[in-house]
């Protein structure tokens, strides 16, 4: 197993240490070799993706990713900004599908700022479609108007394969997330009132849905999705939508587990070759504190063993170590409550990693 483990800037080579910490802790096969990305690949490369960041990631089975971006970096020209060489390794891996399970653990419970009952058993995977929509459409750009004023363009744009191979894969995770023989559940996010692009989403998921007998399809604007997230999070299962309502959904559902270092996430590609990442950002403010929560780290690791290795076992293995650590006691401080024991970011790695003993 070759992995290409990417920092990046700010927290991210503390959590990503303790997510390589957990993956050593369990005797694999496994080969990681390091480079450097956003900021780190600007600073080393004069690039946010340098060349041999890429063919490294290219040739490795998965890649584990920290996180990319710091202030310092944005007056720089925005095609060398650390947020770039995510989106560009994005788009050259074809990573297509985006998969971020929001789980409570009820340890946590009390650490959501939603009431207990509201959140308790909580388990949404949201799967957002990662190289389309209106973060990639062409024409985009800032230009000056005739009358001298300046205007910005965006175009939003989905073709109908890019929405067929996104549900199909909501679709098929819906149907293995099914418990007690209870009908699987899938959520379609658009705005197909007033944004044709998405009326299209809406049509091909439907025409889709002829194929799953089994999954209940529903729809649900935005607007009413965001606000039906908190309002009533449990009755979402799987929820399948577009790049930039997935982005926003997704960081809303973080909240709900408590704390977006909780909330892990696997990008994929059409044979299950993925990046591996927290959903958080990379929190320059905190970095090189010992900290950060690497939970969202760890958990995107075993999520890496459990869709590109195929190895249930010891995938399930780093979240029951998650679990007794939670159990425990351990806490960062961004989930701490009273009667636990605050810890940083090296300390909740060995509590894992303890656990796994």
């Amino acid at each position: 197993m070759k992995i290409a483990v990417l920092p990046g800037d700010g927290i991210g080579p503390e959590i990503v240490a303790q997510a390589v910490k957990v993956l050593n802790a369990l005797n694999l096969s496994i080969s990681m070799t390091e480079a450097p990305i956003g900021g780190a690949g600007y600073e080393a490369a004069g690039d946010p993706l340098p060349d041999a960041t890429l063919q490294l990631a290219k040739e490795a089975d998965a890649v584990l990713l920290g996180a990319v971006g710091d202030w310092k970096y944005d007056k720089l020209e925005r095609h060398l900004r650390p947020e770039r060489g995510l989106l560009r390794i994005r788009k050259e891996l074809n990573l297509f599908a985006n998969l971020r399970p929001a789980l409570l653990y009820p340890e946590l419970a009390n650490a959501s700022t939603l009431k207990p009952e509201v959140v308790s058993g909580l388990d949404i995977m949201i799967v957002r479609e990662l190289t389309g929509d209106i973060y990639f459409g062409q024409p985009r750009g800032i230009s000056t108007l005739p009358n001298g004023e300046r205007e910005g363009i965006n175009t939003m744009r989905y073709c109908e394969s890019e929405i067929r191979r996104i549900g199909r894969v909501a679709f098929d995770i819906a149907m293995k997330r099914r418990k007690n023989n209870q009908k699987a559940k899938v959520c379609s996010v658009d705005k197909a009132n007033v944004l044709e692009t998405t009326e299209l989403w809406r049509q091909v998921i439907i025409e889709l849905s002829a194929e799953y007998p089994e999954v209940e399809l529903s729809h649900m604007y935005v607007d009413n999705a965001a606000m039906q997230l908190i309002r009533a999070p449990k009755q979402f299962d799987v929820m399948v939508t577009g790049n930039i309502f997935g982005d926003i959904l997704s960081d809303e559902a973080s909240m709900l587990t408590g704390s977006i270092g909780m909330l892990p996430s696997a990008s994929l590609d059409a044979n299950n070759k993925g990046m591996y990442e927290p959903s958080h950002g990379s929190a320059p403010d905190i970095a090189g504190k010992d900290i950060a929560n690497p939970l969202a780290t760890i958990l995107s690791a075993s999520m890496m063993l459990r869709y590109t290795f195929s190895d249930e076992t010891n995938a399930l293995k780093i979240e029951d170590a998650v679990k007794k650590a939670l159990a425990l006691g351990y806490r960062t401080a961004d989930i701490v409550t009273d009667g636990c024991k605050k810890v940083g970011c090296s300390e909740m790695g060995d509590a894992v990693v303890a656990a796994l003993n």
